[in-house]
């Protein structure tokens, strides 16, 4: 948050009266403006850590999030199934899931009742994702008692002028097996993009009977001029467990 104090001098010409002149000058201090924002940089008083694209391309072989982003500062992850498939949440600094604000483009992901996020939903959603932040502690966050104990504020793709397709199939243990395919294209008229992915991640699990069938969409429709960008993004997860 940053607090800015404007000062405006109004000088008005000298006037000439009866062969006499005069100014006039007029001080007003407005009243302060405050700017908010919801990413840490390098000059904010927080305990921070961004994951860009390329690092998140590394580790995403079908674990759920809360397993990409395990290996940062202060994290613990866990899997009821053990592989890190399915149901599956973390701790950072100790702080239990209901009190970590979680922001997809700076809108709330938390459940407005128990506060918590459910990653079961949203498998394979890394692969749309350009970049992580994590703050531990309090941050810059504004939306409630969930941002108490830390914030992950996640952004999805950006616009890619090229048109594109492409397809990540992984293999692991426990017969785990992810696949998808991604295809955009690109800038259109120099005024619109659309993107896509469709995703499957299967695993029987390291449990006995923990088995995790999970498909989920994304679909991404951007505007754009000089001056703004309109962007439209829905995406979906069904799972079974």
């Amino acid at each position: 948050m940053k607090k800015i104090n404007f000062l405006i001098l109004i000088t008005i010409c000298p006037l000439i009266i009866f062969g006499q002149s005069d100014s006039i000058t007029i001080k007003k201090t407005l009243e302060e403006v405050n700017v908010n924002a919801i990413k840490a940089d390098s000059k904010t008083p927080i305990a921070y850590t961004d994951l860009k694209k390329q690092e998140i391309e590394k580790s995403n072989l079908g674990q759920d999030l809360p397993f990409l982003i395990s290996l940062t500062p202060s994290i613990v992850s866990t899997s009821d199934a053990g592989a890190g498939i399915g149901y599956t949440g973390f701790r950072i600094r100790g702080t239990d899931p209901s009190r970590i604000n979680v922001t997809i483009n700076g809108i709330p992901l938390n459940d407005s009742e128990s506060q918590g996020v459910w990653w079961v939903n949203m498998p394979d959603f890394a692969s749309s994702l350009e970049n992580i932040q994590i703050q531990r502690g309090v941050g810059t966050s504004t939306n409630g008692a969930a941002a108490f104990g830390a914030s992950i504020n996640l952004k999805t793709l950006g616009i890619k002028e090229q048109a594109y397709a492409k397809t990540s199939n992984s293999m692991g243990s426990f017969n785990t097996l992810k696949n998808n395919v991604e295809l955009g294209t690109g800038t259109i008229n120099d005024k619109f993009s659309f993107d896509a992915r469709l995703s499957r991640i299967t695993s029987d699990g390291y449990i006995d009977r923990a088995t995790s069938d999970l498909k989920s969409f994304y679909l991404q429709g951007s505007y754009f001029d000089d001056n703004s960008i309109i962007r439209g993004i829905v995406f979906s997860g069904k799972e079974r467990t």
